[in-house]
């Protein structure tokens, strides 16, 4: 029987993880992991390679045992009730095998038969882009293209929580910002998607609410404005002269913490940048000289992995 999970903004979770924990020997890779994903949200786990989301979503998906902790997908629990959860999921791993001479139809077809509920094989492949490659061989679709599919097939049975294990590794721009428009799609649908990435762009543009995975632990979890907008650090102004300016001078604009120069490219850390940049433009303006270039970089995930962790998030 179903029954109810934790609640988000008055919404009952469709996905609810209490203290999880897996071990591989005495590698503990998850270790007490805890958060609810709302109906009709793209939640994100972020971090580096061997941070332990994979392991979450093998664990969230029936694919290895957890040690310890629950596990509730659309008011199912997974130990007790793992058919039923079946019936509701779709999962989309890093890799996709599948037989080499299969058509793209045929996959989807047999896929379909898994599940009692069944989407049309031609509404996926319309709505994956896949309609011109309906016949085409396995072997011979791009990298993208199997992507799109892996998405289609992991979609076939209309599921109510989608979970996606890095589904852009190894993609070219183009194929990614393809693939970012389907799970885009997948949440204006109303249904929950989970999403592993080490990619903090990735993390920015698609995910409603990202939670920091480093050790097997979440060390920080909000949306990616929020987590953003609580880190120190400070917003970067690099700037190229026509001529080096003085350092003692660049230094001593307001709002600077830090300076990095190379030649006549500066970088400069600074928590005021409006005024920096005011002062910045005053400086070179007494001078005589001439500014070639300024960009601003505010911010980003990967400053507050950075901050909370000490090491960059590619690690």
């Amino acid at each position: 029987m179903a029954r109810g999970g934790a609640t988000l903004g008055g919404m009952t979770a469709t996905l609810t993880v209490t203290d999880l924990v897996k071990s591989y020997g005495a590698v503990q890779a998850v270790r007490g992991l805890s958060f609810a994903v709302a109906p009709g949200e793209i939640f994100g786990l972020l971090g580096p390679n061997g941070a332990g989301k994979t392991t979450t979503i093998e664990c969230l998906i029936g694919l290895r045992d957890a040690d310890g902790g629950s596990i509730t997908i659309c008011g199912h629990d997974l130990r007790r009730e793992g058919d039923a959860v079946r019936e509701r999921i779709g999962v989309q791993l890093q890799a996709t095998a599948l037989p080499e001479r299969i058509t793209v139809r045929e996959a989807l077809q047999l896929f379909a038969s898994f599940y009692a509920k069944r989407a049309a094989p031609e509404a996926l492949l319309a709505r994956f882009s896949l309609t011109d490659k309906a016949t085409a061989r396995f072997e011979t679709l791009s990298g993208g293209q199997k992507q799109r599919l892996a998405m289609a097939l992991a979609m076939v049975n209309e599921p109510e929580v989608l979970f996606l294990d890095e589904p852009t590794a190894a993609l070219d721009p183009q194929a990614r910002r393809e693939l970012h428009e389907a799970i885009r799609g997948v949440k204006a649908a109303g249904r929950s998607v989970l999403l592993s990435t080490h990619y903090i762009d990735e993390a920015e543009l698609l995910c409603d609410r990202v939670a920091i995975v480093d050790h097997g632990r979440i060390i920080a979890l909000d949306t990616p404005a929020n987590l953003i907008a609580g880190t120190s650090a400070s917003t970067r102004v690099a700037f190229t002269t026509a001529a080096p300016l003085a350092a003692d001078a660049v230094r001593a604009l307001e709002g600077v913490s830090g300076v990095s120069a190379d030649g006549r490219a500066t970088v400069l850390a600074s928590a005021a940048p409006n005024r920096t940049i005011i002062a910045l433009v005053h400086l070179i303006e007494s001078s005589g000289g001439e500014l070639v270039d300024l960009q601003i970089r505010k911010p980003s995930l990967e400053d507050v992995f950075i901050q909370l962790t000490g090491r960059a998030l590619r690690d």
